[in-house]
Order: structure tokens, then C-alpha cells, then sequence
């Protein structure tokens, strides 16, 4: 009896458009946002710095985010395969190891990009990398819990990409105010990362993620993110009040009314409204973010 032959044929290489549509172009945006942030809050000017910004929102966006995005699809192919069949890996459009080979490429060349960059955006963008890997790659999978997975992705895509710009800028260390509203944003972006996860709440419930929507229900789940987004942006209201930033802190004011104005629809209907609110309050959000970076750098 003959045994059935076993292909040792290589996995064909990618097509470019499945690499792009791998790396989820529509993700670089908040990283990108909220490297111009740290850029605009560092009160510094462009000149003889345009490389460097360049290179910043690269590195930002398609490099360190993208490379977030290709370690998460490659370990949660079969997550994929119940949520979202279509996607490049379970589709089997990007077929074999090739998932992981890009997420790793990425990662190298995002490291390298960060030297070029300067020691503090270096370090910035390895520690972003490392919480890329840690977020979905065993042994951490920090997404497997509803209140860590969140955490991390708020501080890389908000908090890192804010330091990053600011880093880039001053070619050292932002000051302590800075600092302080970009923790403050990253903590609120908690909220928005839990809002996310209520397109994935079937796929996270069969096998086992504990997003906040699968373990607290979606109505208490949103309830949560309103608040965790709310809070942060409250106390930056306040510090940039006491510092001075009158102008600026009404700007945050006013679009945090906004966001208020917006959640009872959410709360309604939190699995119909959520991506509606991911759309409407999460602009206002990160528009309030611009309006503090102006008033940091003193441009208002």
C-alpha cells in the first residue's frame, strides 16, 4: 500500500497588496496621531528636524504598530479564523510561516530605524516591540486578559508614539508635564481598546480570551470604557488649568462634553452602537489630545 505523497514545497511568497492589508494600514493611524502630539507638545521647531520627524511617524505607524499588527494576526490565526476568515493568514493568501517571517522582518527593521532615530526613541521603540510580541506571543499573551491586554496596547500606540514625537523633537528627554498628560492619555485609551473588542466578542468567548465584553458583560463592559476615557481626560482638564493653559484646557473641556453627549447611545445598544462610538468619540478624544499638545507647546 503506498503512502500519500507529502508536499515539501515552499509557502509561495506573499502577494504585496496581502502584506499591506497584513500590516492594517487603518491601525498606524492613532500611533501616527499621537506621535504629531509629542511632536506639537514638545514646543520645539521643524528646522533641520524634518528627517528625523519623518522618520518618527515611520516608525510610529507602519514599523512598530504594523508590526504589532503582524504578530498579532500570526498568533491568533485561529481566532481569525472564527472572527474575521478573510483576513490574509486564515485565508490562506499569506500561507505557511510567512505571517511570523514579516512580523519578524518588521521588527528588525523597526529597531533599526529607532537607532537612527536617537538612545531615548531606541529604547522607546524596543520596549514598544517588546510589548508588540508580549501583547499576543506566548508565554505573556497579555490580550488574554481584559485589563492587561488593553494597558499595553493603550501605552504603545498613545503613550510611546507621544514620547516618541516629543523625544524626536527635543532630541532628549521630555519635561515632567508632558509626561504626565501623555500617561494620562495612554490610561484612557484603555477604555477605547475594550471598545474594540466588542467586534471579536464571539471569537474571544470560544477560545478563551477574557476580553472586559466576555467577562463583563457588554452593557457593564461599556459602561467601563466610558468611564476609564472620561476620568484621564477630567484630570488633564485640571493640571492644565492650574498650569496655565486656560485656552487648552477649555478646548479639552469642550470635546469631553462631547464625548458625554455621545454616550448614551452607546449605552443604549452597546453591541450595535460601538463602532459608531469608535468613530465618533474616539475622534473627539484624540482631538483633545491635539488641543493639550498645543497648549504644552504654547502654541495656544
Amino acid at each position: 500500500m503506498e503512502r500519500s505523497a507529502v508536499s515539501t514545497r515552499p509557502a509561495p511568497v506573499p502577494a504585496l497588496r496581502d502584506v499591506v492589508q497584513l500590516l492594517k494600514p487603518i491601525t498606524w493611524f492613532p500611533p501616527m496621531w499621537a506621535f504629531m502630539c509629542g511632536a506639537v507638545s514638545s514646543g520645539a521647531g521643524l528646522d533641520g528636524r524634518w528627517w528625523f520627524v519623518a522618520g518618527g511617524v515611520l516608525l510610529a505607524g507602519p514599523l512598530v504598530c504594523g508590526t504589532s499588527q503582524a504578530v498579532n494576526d500570526w498568533f491568533d490565526r485561529h481566532v481569525d479564523a472564527i472572527n474575521e476568515p478573510d483576513r490574509p493568514i486564515p485565508s490562506g493568501r499569506i500561507a505557511g510561516r510567512w505571517g511570523l517571517y514579516i512580523a519578524m522582518i518588521a521588527t528588525v527593521v523597526s529597531a533599526l530605524v529607532g537607532w537612527l532615530l536617537g538612545p531615548l526613541v531606541f529604547v522607546a521603540a524596543l520596549v514598544g516591540l517588546a510589548l508588540a510580541w508580549g501583547y499576543s506571543a506566548p508565554p505573556f499573551r497579555f490580550k488574554t486578559s481584559g485589563w492587561t491586554g488593553p494597558a499595553v496596547v493603550g501605552l504603545t500606540y498613545e503613550g510611546l508614539s507621544w514620547f516618541t514625537g516629543a523625544a524626536v523633537m527635543l532630541g532628549a528627554m521630555p519635561s515632567a508635564k508632558v509626561l504626565i498628560v501623555l500617561v494620562l492619555y495612554s490610561l484612557g485609551a484603555h477604555g477605547i481598546m475594550t471598545l474594540n473588542d466588542f467586534k471579536a466578542v464571539e471569537g474571544d468567548r470560544a477560545t478563551g480570551l477574557k476580553s472586559l465584553p466576555v467577562t463583563l458583560g457588554v452593557a457593564r463592559a461599556a459602561q467601563l470604557a466610558c468611564v476609564v476615557m472620561a476620568v484621564p481626560q477630567l484630570i488633564v482638564i485640571a493640571l492644565l488649568a492650574m498650569w496655565g493653559y486656560e485656552l487648552s484646557a477649555i478646548l479639552v473641556g469642550c470635546v469631553l462634553v462631547a464625548q458625554f453627549a455621545a454616550m448614551p447611545r452607546l449605552l443604549r445598544s452597546p453591541a450595535k452602537y460601538a463602532p459608531w462610538y469608535n468613530g465618533v468619540g474616539v475622534t473627539l478624544y484624540v482631538f483633545g489630545m491635539l488641543a493639550a499638545a498645543l497648549g504644552l507647546g504654547g502654541y495656544i
